[in-house]
């Protein structure tokens, strides 16, 4: 059994049934709400470890319940929605979704999608030297210092190079947006800094991925970055 309590919410019958189970295939303990106003009451009575969240339920907006459940906890939220417009994605996210799965979606990205947030709840709850030193793969960082090292190798980056790392590594398996990363970065951004952003991003990714086959760093096109948990 998989120590993961997980909120569903969703108000067709048929994709609730679905999910639900897949939860109890898989050995996951769930609980169930088909409207806004019951996940949120479910939510701070029973503190789940996981929300999947439909955005168009029948009292009120899933973007709502993000922003109020936000309020007052940090407990992960996955968009399950047939939303699949940027627009929907983005408002999703900066209202402080971590997550966004569009309809029709398959069980097995559903439950990859789970694995990434037990991995990231698994790192939140490690020991306390790991709240002073971020490790993911061969990449460390040493935030007393401001360190950074991959495979033992130090990485010289520059100051803004170093913000956009340790933001994502902050935050890692969260799809963070364009205007999240340059608010937390630059202040209060501005359209052209996206321009900025890229460039900076580019040239984080070039040093981060050196001779591995793979980038730490996930692009979601017209959305945002991602820092992959390894």
């Amino acid at each position: 059994m998989n120590d993961v309590r997980i909120l569903i919410v969703e108000d067709d019958k048929s994709i609730m049934n679905l999910i639900s189970i897949t939860l109890k295939i898989n050995g996951y303990s769930y609980l169930a709400a088909e409207g806004g106003a019951e996940a949120i009451s479910l939510c701070a009575l029973q503190h789940p470890d996981l929300i999947l969240l439909d955005l168009g339920l029948p009292d009120m907006d899933g973007t709502e319940v993000i922003r109020t459940v936000r309020s007052w906890s940090a407990v992960p939220i996955v968009v399950i929605s047939a939303r699949g417009e940027d627009k929907d994605k983005i408002d999703a996210l900066d209202s402080g979704a971590d997550d966004y799965l569009t309809k029709p979606f398959s069980v097995a990205e559903l439950l990859a999608r789970i694995r990434a947030v037990q991995r990231r709840l698994q790192y939140s709850r490690s020991s306390s030297e790991e709240q002073s030193v971020f490790v993911n793969g061969g990449l460390r960082i040493d935030y007393a210092s401001s360190l950074v090292t991959l495979d033992g190798e130090e990485l010289h980056l520059t100051p803004i190079e170093y913000k956009l790392l340790t933001l994502l590594a902050k935050n890692v398996g969260k799809v963070l947006t364009h205007s999240y990363i340059i608010d937390h970065i630059w202040g209060n951004g501005i359209e052209s800094d996206i321009v900025s952003l890229r460039v900076y991003m580019a040239g984080l990714r070039k040093k981060l991925k050196q001779n591995r086959d793979t980038s730490l760093i996930q692009t979601h096109v017209g959305i945002g970055y991602q820092m992959i948990r390894l």
